[in-house]
């Protein structure tokens, strides 16, 4: 399971994200709003929108604010309109790189902002493509395996479509090809799966090893101060940290 799965999902647990409801609503009704803007209305012809919804769903986001996005997206809404998908490059503590995606309606004002906070968090700023080729995008679904065994869930995911499979906890990462992950998420959920999120994903290509506490703590808390800027959709790093590391944290 890739390095930030793995701690969100732990986080999860925790219940560190109930806390951030609001934001995390609200991050979702903008990647919404940009794959309806960009895609169409229609879930079943827009594959984008469709991972965005299902994501909203798992994160407990209300169908009256799902809608909204859509209908905000899809109906020439002028903030709609407006808003802009970009990627910040960037390096962070113990020779980690950061992909940061961001949606925004002031670009300068998001571009200062990740600045700012990879300065005051122990990383720095790149150039566009400083680390963006040491990552590659990958749908990426994660499930249980409902009534199956574990042998018998790993040769359905295969049967599914997975390029790779990965099990954390009882939870499955499944790793597909981007233009695969809805099609894979359906075959999953008719063989008996519980998924609960598709989504695409940029997995490092080369994971950086973090196996002490410090530099761990280093790493997430430059991830958490990301994730908490209002612009910032999605934090992708290429850090792998050990569970029961994580969990100390």
């Amino acid at each position: 399971m890739s390095g930030h799965s793995k701690w969100h999902s732990i986080k999860h647990k925790k219940g560190a994200l109930d806390a951030k409801r609001g934001k995390l609503f609200t991050k979702h009704a903008k990647l919404i709003t940009i794959a309806a803007r960009d895609g169409g209305a229609d879930p079943e012809m827009n594959p984008g929108l469709r991972s965005a919804i299902t994501n909203a769903k798992a994160d407990n986001v209300p169908n009256a604010n799902i809608e909204k996005a859509i209908a905000k997206g899809a109906g020439g809404d002028k903030d709609g309109a407006q808003l802009a998908e970009l990627m910040y490059e960037g390096f962070g503590p113990a020779g980690t790189a950061m992909y940061v995606q961001v949606i925004t309606d002031n670009k300068n004002r998001s571009a200062a902002n990740v600045r700012i906070i990879m300065q005051k968090n122990g990383g720095q700023m790149g150039g566009a493509g400083s680390v963006g080729h040491m990552f590659e995008k990958k749908g990426v679904i994660l499930a249980k395996a409902g009534s199956m065994d574990a042998d018998e869930a790993e040769l359905a995911a295969i049967d599914a479509g997975a390029e790779d499979i990965s099990v954390e906890d009882s939870e499955f990462e499944i790793i597909t090809a981007p233009s695969d992950l809805m099609k894979v998420n359906d075959s999953l959920k008719g063989a008996g799966f519980e998924v609960g999120k598709a989504e695409f994903d940029f997995i490092g290509k080369n994971p950086v090893k973090i196996e002490d506490l410090e530099n761990a703590k280093k790493v997430l808390k430059l991830v958490e101060a990301l994730e908490d800027d209002e612009d910032v959709s999605n934090v992708y790093s290429n850090f792998d940290i050990p569970v029961e590391i994580l969990e100390q944290v």
